[in-house]
């Protein structure tokens, strides 16, 4: 059987004397799924995120993405990791506003190391593909929501990640920006792409996902698959 993209094992994190903020957690991602993490706010939804992005580390437990042990690394080492395993999308899409369009999404490769010839030819097919190569040179301010969000997944798979990681990604969107995100997502994973959606939005969650793992007081409560998500064109 393919080797899991995400694995964590009895996983448990406490922040100082409160109750776990997640307990005992074990999930499995296989390539090519599409996951929706789903629960109140409270639910342990953002500390399993943080796991999985090795921005904390558990108490318990091992986080093992496309088999790098992710709880086991130190600073330097999650830094290196974030940068080659996973993309990153943010509600408030976390851009920057003083670098243009290509610039922002060119930046992941330039910190690990690409060419800026070799950066900018994958930034073009990325924002051809997503279909904002119009918007290039722009800033990003001056950009809608739902293209802004455009950007920051381009910038999130500018590595060729793994695995990508959605938080709350049409948090900041209106309705139907929200929707255009939704069926990016969703074209994405038709071609292959892994993902991993943290959300309070059951109505996204069905959109773009074909399982979906519910989290109340740090524990995983119910792990469902779905039929598969009719494939959409990423435009």
């Amino acid at each position: 059987m393919t080797m899991p993209v995400l694995e964590l094992r009895e996983v448990s994190r406490r922040y100082d004397d409160g109750p776990p903020a997640l307990h005992e957690a074990s999930l499995t991602v296989r390539p090519g799924e599409a996951v929706a993490i789903l629960g109140p706010s409270g639910s342990g939804k953002s500390t399993l995120l943080n796991l999985i992005a090795g921005l904390d580390r558990p108490d318990t437990g091992t986080v093992t993405v496309d088999g790098v042990r992710v709880d086991k690394l130190g600073e330097a080492g999650s830094a290196l990791y974030r940068r080659s395993k996973i993309g990153m999308v943010f509600q408030f899409f976390n851009l920057l506003d003083d670098l243009t369009v290509t610039d922002n999404v060119v930046l992941p490769a330039r910190l690990a190391g690409t060419a800026r010839r070799e950066a900018e030819r994958r930034a073009a097919e990325l924002l051809e593909l997503l279909g904002i190569d119009r918007h290039a040179r722009a800033r990003p301010g001056r950009l809608s929501g739902g293209e802004r969000q455009r950007v920051a997944v381009a910038r999130a798979l500018m590595n060729r990640p793994a695995l990508l990681l959605a938080d709350e990604p049409t948090g900041a969107l209106d309705t139907a920006a929200g929707q255009d995100v939704s069926r990016l997502l969703s074209g994405l994973n038709a071609d292959g792409q892994t993902i991993v959606v943290v959300t309070h939005d059951l109505a996204l969650a069905r959109s773009c996902t074909n399982r979906t793992v519910q989290i109340a007081d740090g524990r995983i409560i119910e792990d469902v698959r779905s039929q598969a998500v009719a494939s959409q064109a990423v435009r």
